[in-house]
């Protein structure tokens, strides 16, 4: 009898069908020819028929080039650092998309000459905190950390707090950030209580710059004290306030949340922040502040090295400028719309025989914003089974396993994506 993987079509042949023409296009060759391999391979061990190659690499190939894949967000938590932090606004993506071919990032059309990088997101950021003289982007917030203390205090002291020596995630500590840039740390204080005493004591000839760091990602309470900011400031050197979550102006429903206006006004010299975070823009540390020690920073060999991209820019800007991104949207979501479409939904899901059933939920803020302040919300409960099926799912949908049920909380879901959701519900059936 004659071996059937005979019949298994070539390598060349495969990748020349017309019906591969439009993934090869879109996907490139290369892509494509690494999914025929792998799907010549379930041929030889029979899990493919020789004649259903082509289907299956049609099945198998992903609708990108690129292997993350968009998921919906049903976690309840709106700052999520493991789903990519902040989603963007539709108008930051077609931002993007514009900015993604040749684009004026630092060309003036008008005279033909070049122009300043990016100029138009920081006109924005400008805007946006009237208090800051001058502003400044690079990638992320550690970054603008690093650079004020490669700028401001090489081979100095950065004066700071036992209690704000903090690890940012991944395993990074502030400390050791610092550190790296060849700035020593004068500790003051204790973990949960440090004066302004303490503070002044320590300050003296080798002072770059006092540091507040906002904890962000956990809380010490209890018998705890520190100074504010308009007292650190007085203190006659920089203070620099590290504000981590990119809240650029107070937000009622976070009252304990530091932001880059009331820090200013309260005497800080500079700024740092998170782009991707409460701004909800894209990943960049914003750095706000005296103009002179921006100035001092943007000039630093080392801006060159942490300089953001135009696809950055172009985001940032759209971000500040545009409608509402969806992390200030989830935020300020009403609670009582949130429990109508959870009855809604689960109505219907029930409806289709799903144990389906709607609850009231605590969100998050997440992203280390605003820690241990619950935001009131509304999920679809589900037995626990669905959260694996779910993540498996086109789009896989991320839930969370509370007492043995699977939470979709709406918090976090677009309601244009309700039909979604319940779609993906149901193919798990």
């Amino acid at each position: 009898m004659a071996d059937p993987r005979r019949a298994i079509p070539r390598t060349d042949l495969v990748l020349a069908d017309p019906r591969l023409a439009p993934a090869v296009a879109a996907l490139g060759r290369s892509l494509v020819k690494t999914a025929v391999v792998e799907a010549q391979q379930r041929a030889r061990e029979g899990l493919v028929p020789p004649t259903g190659v082509v289907d299956d690499v049609l099945a198998a190939l992903p609708p990108r080039a690129s292997s993350l894949r968009p998921v919906l967000n049903a976690t309840g938590v709106v700052v999520h650092t493991n789903l990519g932090r902040a989603p963007l606004s539709r108008a930051a993506v077609a931002a993007v998309a514009d900015a993604a071919g040749c684009t004026d990032v630092e060309f003036d059309l008008a005279t033909g000459a070049r122009a300043r990088r990016g100029r138009g997101a920081l006109a924005a950021l400008a805007a946006a905190v009237p208090d800051a003289g001058d502003v400044h982007v690079v990638n992320n917030n550690a970054a603008a950390l690093l650079l004020c203390a490669l700028a401001l205090a090489p081979g100095r002291e950065i004066v700071v707090s036992r209690g704000e020596l903090v690890e940012i995630g991944d395993g990074f500590r502030i400390p050791d950030l610092l550190a790296s840039t060849g700035a020593r740390l004068r500790e003051v204080g204790t973990t949960n209580r440090t004066h302004l005493r303490d503070y002044a004591d320590a300050i003296g000839p080798d002072t770059g710059f006092v540091l507040r760091v906002h904890p962000s990602n956990f809380r010490v309470t209890g018998f705890t004290s520190a100074p504010d900011p308009a007292e650190l400031a007085a203190l006659g050197v920089p203070l620099v306030v590290d504000i981590g979550s990119g809240l650029l102006a107070p937000h009622p429903l976070l009252p304990d949340e530091p932001d880059a206006a009331s820090a200013l006004r309260a005497g800080a010299a500079l700024v740092t922040a998170s782009g991707d975070k409460l701004l909800g823009g894209p990943q960049a540390g914003l750095l706000l502040g005296d103009a002179d020690l921006v100035h001092r920073l943007r000039r630093h060999p080392a801006a060159r090295a942490l300089r953001v991209d135009k696809l950055t820019l172009a985001a940032l800007e759209a971000t500040l400028l545009g409608p509402p991104a969806p992390v200030a949207v989830a935020l300020d979501a009403d609670a009582d719309a949130l429990r109508a479409r959870a009855e809604e939904l689960a109505a219907a899901l029930a409806g289709e025989g799903v144990d389906a059933r709607a609850t009231a939920s605590a969100a998050a803020v997440g992203g280390g914003g605003a820690p241990g302040v619950e935001l009131p919300s509304a999920a679809v409960s589900l037995p626990e089974r669905y959260a694996e099926r779910l993540r498996a799912g086109r789009p896989p949908v991320v839930a969370r396993v509370e007492r043995g049920r699977c939470l979709l909380d709406l918090r976090t879901v677009d309601p244009a994506d309700d039909d979604v959701l319940r779609e993906a519900v149901l193919g798990c059936g």
